[in-house]
């Protein structure tokens, strides 16, 4: 009688992997053994990332307000708390769009917040 060689789905289960670990370079690419921690590896950092580029975009966008409402005479932390005081809730994202793309209209807010 011969072995039994788990058939279909463990080949189905290598296949998967495999195709993930595409273009990694190496044995990391072709031998299933080493694509497998390879793509368990890339699944971590990726999951890592998905959490730090919140923080990263967060980070980036406190900056421009930041510099933009040193232009216009104040602080960052003095224009959120301003911000916050008269009851406008625009979040960070949206601020630094502003600040960007609409400078009166950013120094008209840092007016309203003062």
């Amino acid at each position: 009688m011969p072995r039994a060689k788990r058939g279909y789905k463990a080949r189905r289960r290598r296949n998967r992997v495999l195709k993930e670990a595409k273009g990694f370079r190496g044995k990391r690419n072709s031998c299933f053994r080493i694509a497998n921690e390879s793509v368990q590896h890339a699944r971590q950092h990726a999951y890592r990332g998905r959490k730090q580029k919140k923080r990263d975009y967060r980070k980036l966008w406190i900056v421009r307000i930041n510099a933009a409402a040193r232009i216009n005479g104040t602080t960052y932390s003095r224009l959120i708390n301003g911000l916050g005081k008269q009851n406008i809730e625009l979040n960070r994202k949206m601020l630094a769009e502003i600040a960007i793309n609409d400078p009166q209209g950013f120094s008209n807010l840092v007016k309203s917040a003062a």
